[in-house]
């Protein structure tokens, strides 16, 4: 999961707002749709506060959304309209980069590849599974019919948590 520049320039100028507000930056999707562009960042509680089963409200969302917006007024890094949306990542989560999903191991999450996997009519460009490790390179899934896969995480275009109510 390989950041655009142009959000990798975003989360550098954004970060230091949100963390000055008192919450953790989940990630950020930009989307440029023509004359309106849609930037949304996703906020989470600080992890001492998720251990104290604290979570982000609907103020936290209007402090990052005010602090953002003075932030980006003085730095102008989107050209012409945009509309600034700012929300929790919610249960179904999507993961930003291959650290955000150390904590989800053992959970089930969906996968879309760049590149299609496995042998001759069963090649699939989409994955769903238990993420049964990670490290450096390679994430482990197993799909819901214990199909075993080797997955490199260069290959992986959009990953998310599938939430499952115990």
């Amino acid at each position: 999961m390989k950041l655009s520049t142009k959000v990798a320039e975003l989360t550098n100028i954004i970060a230091p707002a949100v963390a000055a507000c008192d919450v953790a930056l989940w990630g950020i999707e930009f989307a440029p749709q023509g004359r309106r562009s849609l930037l949304r960042i996703y906020i989470e509680a600080l992890p001492e506060e998720q251990a104290q089963d604290k979570h982000v409200t609907i103020e936290d969302c209007a402090a990052v959304n005010h602090q953002v917006s003075g932030i980006l007024e003085v730095h102008d890094p989107i050209a012409g309209e945009y509309i600034l949306e700012v929300s929790s990542p919610g249960f179904d989560r999507a993961f930003f980069s291959d650290e955000q999903m150390h904590a989800y191991v053992g959970q089930k999450v969906s996968l879309r590849l760049i590149q299609a996997i496995g042998e001759g009519d069963q090649k699939r460009r989409k994955a769903t599974g238990t993420l049964d490790s990670i490290d450096a390179n390679v994430l482990t899934l197993t799909s819901n019919d214990g199909e075993q896969f080797e997955i490199a995480l260069s290959n992986i275009d959009k990953a998310n948590l599938i939430y499952e109510d115990a």
